[in-house]
């Protein structure tokens, strides 16, 4: 499986942006997902998660609320609606499939197939 996440730009403040993770390959819906987000200098963190069937999500404290994360099986994509960004949210975006299904959903080695990442600006 090979993820890809696209969608990123530039938004204002206050303003909303969906990021796409997109999958080639077989048995994308049996897999979970992540959405994790990294600037210059900084570990590379969590930001949401979505098992197999859409049916339970994770959200990082600094998601709770603004974020929505869902999928499409049919359309092998995995979405992240942000909404009321701030300019802390400005980073490279990343999806990645969850293999290891361990307690703490910021646990970078429960994940594979890494795609580029998405720039997300928000201006101030």
């Amino acid at each position: 499986v090979q993820l890809q996440a696209s969608g990123g730009g530039l938004v204002q403040a206050g303003g909303s942006l969906r990021v796409s993770c997109a999958a080639s390959g077989r048995a994308f819906g049996y897999y979970a997902v992540g959405w994790f987000r990294q600037t210059p200098g900084k570990e590379r963190d969590v930001v949401a998660a979505i098992n197999w069937s859409g049916a339970h999500t994770y959200y990082a404290d600094s998601a709770k609320g603004r974020f929505f994360i869902s999928r499409d099986n049919a359309k092998n994509t995995v979405y992240l609606q942000m909404n009321s960004l701030k300019p802390e949210d400005t980073a490279v975006y990343y999806c990645a499939r969850r293999i290891y299904s361990s307690s703490d959903y910021n646990l970078r080695e429960d994940y594979d197939s890494w795609g580029q990442g998405t720039l997300v600006t928000v201006s101030s």
